[in-house]
């Protein structure tokens, strides 16, 4: 999926401006031939512009709802498209050994219950009796304080075997973890299910939480750095034409994707009208801010060759090459960075048969 928004990015990245401030001043210069050049003034000032993006949209949790214990499907209390709140009971299991089992850990419990109970009273008889000279050795009660204490390891230890039977009960009723939505079921009653069964579709369940989606869109590299938190973004999608939405930018990777130098960022949106579903293509709009240090020129002032990208200047009277490098992009304006100075001036319409150091009148 990502592969493909990726491509679409790539193929479709379109920009439009926030604000522009193209340069203003322009003037034509002639050299030593008579040839004529048009010239513009650099603007030191950033090119804010947005980009425009393809996007998914996905559930703010998703999960995969699987048996912890082996058993029979009882019942099933959901089905596909089904509303349920955290802790409404799902599907109800049945599995008669593990409640045997429970209930065999109980009694053993309530056995070694007893025998501390009955060490621990004879433990207190006994210290009561030595405290009269002669009565009772000290041995002796050592000896029964010791036996209190290896029947309270006893009853403790079956205690917890019973408490942990006790948790494997519970897993026999299957409960929602958050509110959400049924999307898939792929269970009925009857069948047998379990931690290493599969079932042909995959999960007992599948639970989404739909009326908070998350937008993910992937940002190329060149501007996952001019990105920040809270921005405002505004999106569409394809099948509800006319209608906009909007949300901010929520979260960020913080890493680029290996493969296709990519971001991936999150706008979380609030989903209470349901109008919008998981996995829902939309295009969206992000506003992004250009550096504070870079330099507008027009956009035909770069000439790109095999070896690098630069502008021609006229400096004391003679072409100059500076090397630059680009940034937004906006019409007829770019953003650069290099050597620039805000009083030069570029030649608009540069290409290399332009060479270093010609003379302008």
């Amino acid at each position: 999926m990502y592969k493909y928004i990726f491509t679409i990015s790539i193929l479709g990245l379109l920009f439009t401006a926030c604000h522009e401030k193209a340069p203003q001043k322009k003037a034509v210069v002639k050299d030593s031939n008579g040839k004529k050049f048009e010239l513009a003034s650099v603007v030191h000032e950033p090119l804010s512009s947005s980009i425009q993006l393809p996007a998914v949209l996905e559930a703010y949790q998703r999960v995969s709802i699987y048996p912890r214990v082996n058993g029979f499907v009882k019942s099933v209390s959901v089905d596909r498209g089904s509303v349920v709140h955290k802790g409404d009971v799902l599907i109800t299991l049945d599995a008669p050994e593990i409640i045997q089992q429970y209930f065999a850990a109980q009694s053993k419990y309530l056995q070694a219950k007893a025998v501390f109970a009955a060490s621990k009273d004879n433990y207190e008889r006994t210290l009561a009796v030595s405290e009269t000279p002669g009565t009772i050795s000290a041995h002796d009660v050592e000896v029964a304080n010791a036996r209190m204490a290896a029947d309270s390891a006893i009853m403790n230890s079956e205690l917890a075997n019973l408490r942990a039977l006790d948790a494997t009960r519970s897993y026999l009723t299957v409960t929602a973890p958050f509110d959400g939505v049924i999307t898939e079921r792929n269970v009925h009653p009857g069948a047998l299910v379990g931690p290493n069964t599969k079932l042909e579709g995959g999960a007992m369940l599948m639970l989404e939480q739909e009326d908070r989606l998350r937008l993910v869109v992937q940002v190329p590299e060149a501007y996952s750095a001019q990105l920040s938190a809270s921005r405002q973004v505004s999106f569409h999608v394809n099948a509800l034409p006319g209608k906009s939405f909007a949300g901010a930018i929520s979260r960020q990777a913080g890493s680029l994707n290996d493969r296709y130098r990519s971001e991936a960022v999150e706008v979380d949106v609030q989903n209470v009208g349901h109008l919008l579903k998981p996995g829902m293509y939309a295009e969206i709009t992000i506003p992004v801010t250009g550096s504070a240090h870079a330099m507008v020129v027009p956009a035909s002032a770069v000439v790109t060759s095999t070896e690098k990208k630069y502008v021609v200047t006229i400096r004391e009277g003679y072409t100059h090459w500076i090397d630059v490098q680009e940034g937004n992009h906006h019409g007829d304006s770019s953003e650069v960075f290099g050597s620039l100075l805000p009083s030069d001036r570029v030649v608009v319409h540069a290409n290399d048969e332009i060479k270093e150091g010609i003379r302008i009148d």
